[in-house]
């Protein structure tokens, strides 16, 4: 485990995954703590995809690429959780990971370098994939972080547009729709550069750069998933926020998170 601090601020991070596996302030919990299902508790990151394919399937470039399938019979979360990034560089407040992807499933080969820096109250996290390959590569870049609340929580902005779905898969039409406190498994469009949630326990602002789609889950008591992501689930299909890289291309990702304890 590796960690990273300011003094108040104090990350922890796992080398597979890149996974932050807790953040806390002055001792508090930011966000719930990892668990061994890493998309259950902590912060996965997600790529080259974020959240599902729709039947682990999809076609580049002509070419039929076939993904690990969930028992829904979908791709979910992307390729790295369970890989072991190397160590660039670590210092009391900065760890720096980089891995190397190449998979069966995906058409091209990513270098993936991941920052995480504690500084003023802040944990920036900054994301670049290049594309290593010689073939263009479809990108989804996503984090899937739990913030922990308490009663009544809320975001803003709350007036928004959603992706609609189809058995969890965005059908690529969106709706206008306002975020109250409900259940949810839904993507939505955000382009707001900042975030906030808001409940008796916490205010968290999440500050993002190049991910306008924020997947909320409520899935995990006590919890609510607020997922900066590039494009939306099933980006591969539908075409939202997808990123063509291509060879020798890269592209960054960055977003900060923030949090006032009550």
């Amino acid at each position: 485990m590796l960690e990273i601090s300011d003094g108040d601020l104090i990350a922890q991070i796992m080398e597979e995954g890149a996974y932050l596996y807790s953040l806390t302030k002055s001792g508090k919990d930011v966000i719930l703590k990892g668990k061994e299902r890493k998309t259950h508790g902590g912060m996965a990151l997600l790529i080259p995809y974020a959240n599902r394919v729709k039947d682990g399937e999809y076609i580049w470039e002509d070419k039929k690429y076939e993904l690990p399938k969930n028992s829904e019979g979908n791709a979910i979360h992307g390729l790295i959780m369970d890989k072991l990034f190397d160590v660039k560089f670590k210092g009391k407040s900065r760890v720096t990971l980089e891995y190397l992807l190449s998979h069966p499933g995906y058409p091209s080969t990513l270098r993936i370098t991941i920052t995480y820096s504690v500084v003023f109250d802040l944990l920036d996290v900054f994301i670049t994939v290049k594309n290593e390959g010689e073939v263009s590569a479809p990108l989804v870049v996503g984090a899937h972080p739990y913030f922990l609340v308490r009663g009544k929580w809320s975001i803003t902005p709350d007036r928004v547009r959603r992706c609609l779905m189809e058995n969890k898969i965005p059908t690529g039409n969106v709706e206008d729709f306002r975020i109250v406190q409900k259940d949810y498994d839904d993507c939505f469009i955000i382009e707001n550069r900042e975030i906030t949630l808001k409940s008796d326990y916490s205010t968290v602002a999440i500050e993002k750069s190049n991910m306008d789609y924020i997947q909320l889950y409520t899935g995990e008591p006590g919890a609510v998933a607020v997922e900066p992501m590039s494009g939306a689930p099933d980006a591969y299909h539908n075409g939202l926020g997808l990123i063509i890289l291509e060879p020798s291309k890269s592209r960054d990702f960055n977003f900060t998170i923030s949090a006032v304890i009550h």
